[in-house]
C-alpha cells in the first residue's frame, strides 16, 4: 500500500499552483473546475512522484493560524542534502516567509527547518 496524494483547501487556487511550482518543482496538471459546485483543483506532482491536490470551492473559509491544531500540520518537503536546506529556506525567508525553525539538526537526528508559508501551511524542509 501507498499513499497515493494529500489534498488541501486553498483560498488562492492559482497562488497556491505557483507556490509549488516555484520553489519545490511541481508540474500542475490541467485545472479541474465542476460549475454545479464551484470546486476546482490542481494535482501538483512533484519531482520524486509525490502528489498534492490543491483546491478551492466557494465554501472554504479561512481559519486562525494555530500551529498546534489538532489534525495535518505541515507538509514536509526532502530536498536531498543540508545545503539544499540552507538554500531553499534563505530564499523563502528572503521572499518574506517567516521562518518557525531552524535550520537545524533535531533530537531525532534530522536536519530541518520549518517555514509558514503560502496562506500559513507550515512547509518543513529537511535533507
Amino acid at each position: 500500500m501507498k499513499l497515493h496524494h494529500t489534498a488541501l483547501y486553498v483560498n488562492d487556487l492559482e497562488g497556491a499552483r505557483l507556490f509549488f511550482i516555484t520553489y519545490f518543482g511541481a508540474e500542475a496538471n490541467e485545472k479541474y473546475h465542476n460549475p454545479r459546485t464551484g470546486l476546482q483543483t490542481y494535482f501538483l506532482t512533484f519531482p520524486d512522484g509525490g502528489r498534492l491536490e490543491i483546491m478551492n470551492r466557494p465554501e472554504v473559509r479561512p481559519v486562525s493560524f494555530d500551529p498546534y491544531r489538532h489534525g495535518f500540520i505541515h507538509v514536509a518537503f526532502s530536498v536531498g542534502s543540508s545545503e539544499e536546506v540552507d538554500t531553499l529556506t534563505s530564499r523563502l525567508a528572503a521572499d518574506g516567509y517567516e521562518v518557525m525553525s531552524g535550520p537545524r539538526t533535531t533530537g531525532d537526528g534530522y536536519y530541518e527547518s520549518c517555514v509558514r508559508a503560502f496562506e500559513d501551511i507550515l512547509i518543513e524542509i529537511t535533507e
